[in-house]
């Protein structure tokens, strides 16, 4: 029995060293389980949100590349109109050939409206909004508004240099879209400030979890040297005892001879 039991503890310790942790199932420790499973699934919910922030991230990069394409040809479209003004220099046919180029610039405006996308979702034709960012640990985070920035939204549709025309409709559109630039550059501020967190905090319960569940190398190997020694004394003084409980035997045999 005693043989079966160093046996059995000599394979628990080479089964922590082979596995490289302290707890193997919950014999082992039910109450340290319980906490480093609880402390895992925190990690992992830090981790997936903070790819999750991320993804959200670059999603708010290419919108805010393709507002800096519509601010682009904006500012083409005012200084067209500013040109356009000038009435003094310019006949019908001039301003004609200038709202060829400016409808040429609100085309452009408008594909990139409705073909801007991020994994297959529209950005910026006015459907993405209400867009949930799971990015804290439980699946919580904050909701995302992208701007609707087709010609109707932006109040440009109708803009005609041939026609009567007032260059402050560009002028809104110009602020309309600097202010969505900005909200969004906040909110990939506040993204890059949430991964930041997540990754520190799972850090941190990464270490706690590895305090409880991790097997400290050295100190195993240690007590498995230890143990073994003993174990060996143990052996040795067992099978001096049953020597010497047979030799006690074989002379008590030899007097009732």
């Amino acid at each position: 029995m005693r043989v079966a039991g160093i046996a059995n503890q000599t394979s628990l310790y080479y089964q922590r060293l082979s596995s490289g942790k302290k707890i193997n199932s919950a014999a082992d420790n039910a109450a340290g389980l319980a906490i480093a499973e609880k402390l895992l699934r925190q990690q992992n919910g830090y981790d997936m949100g903070t790819r999750n922030a991320g993804t959200a991230s670059d999603m708010l990069k290419v919108s805010d590349g393709a507002l800096s394409s519509i601010t682009d040809s904006l500012q083409r479209i005012r200084e067209l109109g500013v040109q356009a003004g000038n009435t003094a220099t310019y006949g019908a046919d001039d301003l004609s050939s200038i709202q060829q180029e400016i409808d040429q610039l609100k085309d452009h405006i408008s594909s990139v409206a409705s073909t801007a996308q991020f994994n297959g979702r529209n950005l910026l034709d006015g459907s993405a909004s209400g867009l949930h960012i799971a990015s804290g640990p439980d699946g919580s985070g904050t909701t995302l508004n992208l701007p609707d920035s087709t010609l109707k939204a932006l109040g440009i549709a109708d803009f005609d240099v041939t026609k009567d025309f007032d260059l402050s409709v560009i002028d809104k559109a110009l602020d309309q879209i600097s202010g969505s630039r900005s909200s969004l550059g906040a909110k990939s501020n506040a993204l890059d400030h949430v991964m930041n967190f997540n990754q520190y905090a799972s850090f941190q319960t990464t270490a706690s979890r590895s305090r409880i569940e991790d097997l400290d190398y050295g100190a195993a190997v240690s007590d498995l040297k230890k143990n073994q020694i003993l174990d060996a004394y143990r052996l040795q003084m067992q099978r001096r005892q049953n020597d010497e409980f047979g030799r006690v035997i074989q002379l008590f045999q030899f007097q009732n001879r």
